[in-house]
């Protein structure tokens, strides 16, 4: 699905996500190399006429990945070791967008936002097909973990018994607070 479906069906996880995952201005993204293994690259996002884009060098191993296989996961930068941010995760499938006018599109409404001037088809440019999100996060006080999965995995919370282990999900409602999650 779009980002734009997303910020229709639940604005609330949206909010964050535009807040984790594009707020900072790099995101950490995981394809898969030509042996199997992964590869973990940053890469600016940025969403435009609903969706959710990556664009890269055009001779970049992580472009020639998403080339072979387009499965990626995109993971909102963590900057601090007790979890209290929150990990934003988009699991989906990225689409090449070849077309000149969408890349002329995209170039005119980075430079101002990101602050750099992309010429369009000197770079390439993928958009994110969203199949799954997940938001983690942790109370390092109790040492408890809130998770939110959509579409599919609802809400839980899995309490700390200490200090590296969690117990098993409990589920709950709610998590990210707030009407429209």
């Amino acid at each position: 699905m779009r980002w734009s479906s997303v910020e229709e069906q639940q604005p609330r996880l949206a909010s964050v996500g535009r807040q984790r995952l594009i707020g900072p201005g790099v995101v950490l993204v995981a394809t898969i190399r030509r042996d199997g293994t992964p590869r973990l690259s940053p890469v600016e996002p940025f969403v435009l006429d609903g969706e959710l884009w990556l664009s890269m060098m055009p001779a970049s191993l992580k472009a020639a990945d998403l080339d072979r296989d387009p499965r990626v996961l995109v993971h909102s930068v963590i900057t601090s070791r007790d979890g209290a941010e929150g990990e934003f995760k988009v699991r989906g499938v990225a689409r090449s967008e070849p077309d000149l006018g969408v890349q002329e599109r995209y170039a005119a409404a980075v430079g101002p936002a990101l602050g750099w001037s992309p010429t369009p088809g000197s770079f390439r440019l993928f958009a994110v097909d969203v199949a799954d999100i997940s938001v983690i996060r942790y109370d390092s006080a109790t040492g408890d973990q809130f998770v939110t999965r959509w579409p599919s995995g609802g809400e839980f919370v899995r309490r700390g018994t200490s200090a590296t282990t969690l117990g098993p999900p409990s589920p709950t409602q709610d998590l990210l607070g707030g009407p429209g999650r």
